[in-house]
Parts: structure tokens; sequence; C-alpha cells
């Protein structure tokens, strides 16, 4: 029976990453997204799930805090669709991290490097094919390099194509990628079988955990449902942007040719979207008696 857990909810996904019970799927993860340079070899989990008891509270924060055996600060975690901000949250998320580690009398010389990954399931840099983008501090023009004291890191699963990667030639973060977008459809069995590495195995283990207890699945479909509504509400909110915009222009237009003073931006965003489409329908009935 295949899984039926998809690692991209975000509870799931901290439970499988973010877990200090599988330290060993934290680690192959982070080597294989940092390239393992330096190879992480432990890591600790700084904000793991305690209690489980389904706390609204608890479930509120559902990033990944870890710091390698590098002393290196992580912040992990798993964006089901992008939104305004986005970019610059995660740049103050990583930025607090490095500067949080200062207190009164501490040597800069003595800060570690912080650094951001975020696991995106949808495109926030689609003009380029890349499915894995790290930014640093350098100079464009010349290569220089200030820092690699604050890195962010985007995996955008959707440009993923399995069929320009063979799974037996695949890198270890295309291999991640491949888990998280059809794990949820696998068996454990058909998992290892493709990925061929044990981790991959742990890691699909840990999913079925959360399908076989009663009270992570409920925490699991809580999650599930909360993000498929956020989804739902942000294309709503899109849609109703892109028709306010149709309706503002079409009243203008006709205003304009009918001689009538423009309504200000204040007055039509007082309008809701059923007053609007009566109020450019109104507009419209005069501009074709005129005619």
């Amino acid at each position: 029976m295949a899984i039926g857990i998809d690692p991209t909810v975000d509870f799931a996904f901290k439970m499988l990453l973010g877990n200090p019970k599988h330290p060993a799927v934290t680690i192959h993860f982070l080597n294989a997204v940092l390239a393992g340079s330096p190879r992480i070899a432990a890591v600790e989990i700084l904000n793991p799930i305690l209690g489980q008891d389904g706390d609204d509270d608890k479930l509120a924060i559902l990033d990944i805090r870890a710091r390698d055996d590098q002393g290196r600060l992580l912040n992990i975690e798993m964006q089901a669709a992008t939104h305004a901000g986005l970019r610059q949250r995660l740049t103050y998320y990583v930025s607090s991290l490095y500067a949080g580690q200062m207190h009164s009398g501490d040597a800069y010389h003595a800060l570690r490097p912080a650094i951001s990954i975020c696991v995106l399931d949808a495109l926030l840099f689609p003009s380029v094919p890349d499915l894995h983008l790290d930014f640093r501090l350098r100079n464009g023009r010349h290569d220089l390099v200030l820092t690699d004291d604050l890195q962010v890191h985007f995996i955008e699963l959707p440009k993923y194509d399995l069929q320009q990667h063979v799974l037996a030639e695949a890198t270890l973060l295309e291999k991640w990628v491949y888990f998280f977008r059809n794990v949820s459809q696998l068996t454990a069995e058909e998992v290892v079988h493709r990925l061929q590495d044990s981790v991959f195995l742990e890691a699909a283990g840990v999913l079925e955990m959360i399908a076989q207890s009663p009270q992570e699945r409920q925490m699991y479909e809580a999650r599930l449902k909360f993000e498929r509504d956020q989804i739902w509400r942000l294309k709503a909110a899109k849609d109703e942007g892109l028709e306010r915009g149709e309706l503002t222009g079409r009243i203008r237009v006709f205003q304009s040719l009918l001689g009538l003073p423009e309504a200000s931006a204040s007055e039509l965003e007082a309008l809701d979207i059923a007053q609007l489409t009566n109020l450019a329908a109104e507009l419209r009935a005069q501009f074709q008696n005129r005619c």
C-alpha cells in the first residue's frame, strides 16, 4: 500500500527533517543541499515538535531550526506557494539567526554562518531552469566573495522533470526532490528500490508512522486542509484583484467617453465587486444610449 503522506505538507516536513529521533535523515538532506562542503556529520534540532497534543501554538511554527557540527545555524522550511514578501522574510530570518548569536563582549570573528533553506512547491524564479538556487553576499562584477556567512537556498520542486534525469545517475538533491514529489504514491519498498539509499527507507518509515498514528494523522490532515485553504485564499485574492482591475479600468474608460469626472482610487476601492459590476453596467448603458 502506498504511504499516502505528502512530505510537502509542513507538519510531515517537520516530522521528517526536524525529528531528533532521525538525525540521519536531516544530515543526508543538508549534505545534499549544501553539497557536503564542509560535510555535516551531526545535527542538533533546536525546536522539535514536543508533546504533539494538537495545540495550535505548537503547530504555529513549523519551520526547522538546527545547528550542525560546524556550529552553523540552519532554518529549514517548506512553502506550498509563493507570496509577497517571501524573499524578504527569508532574508530577515537568516539575518536574525546570524545577529542573534552576538552577546555583549563577543567578538565578531566568532560568529558562525547562518543558512536558510526553503523548499518550494511553486516557482519563485521561473526564468531560470535550476531547481536549486544559492544566494550569498558577493560582488557580481568581479565575483568577489564578501562572506559566505549568510546563505539563502531555494529548492523549487516543480522544476524537476523525471524524464530528464535517470534516477541511477541523479544527484542526492535530485533524489530528494524526487522523494518529495513522489513518495506519497509509493510503498517504502518502492522508495528504496528506486532511490538505492537506505536513508530514504528511513525517511519513508517516518511518513509511515504519521499514517499509522491516529493523533499524528489527524494533525497532518488538519495542516493539509489549512494549506489548501491558504492556497485557495491566495488564488481567490489574486482573481479578485484581476477582476477589480478590469472593472475599474472599464469604469474609467466609460467615464472618460461620457465626459464624467473620473472616480478616485479611494472611491473605487470602497466598492465591492458587485457594486463595481453594477456601476460598469450602468455607465455602459449610458454610453450605448448616446450612440
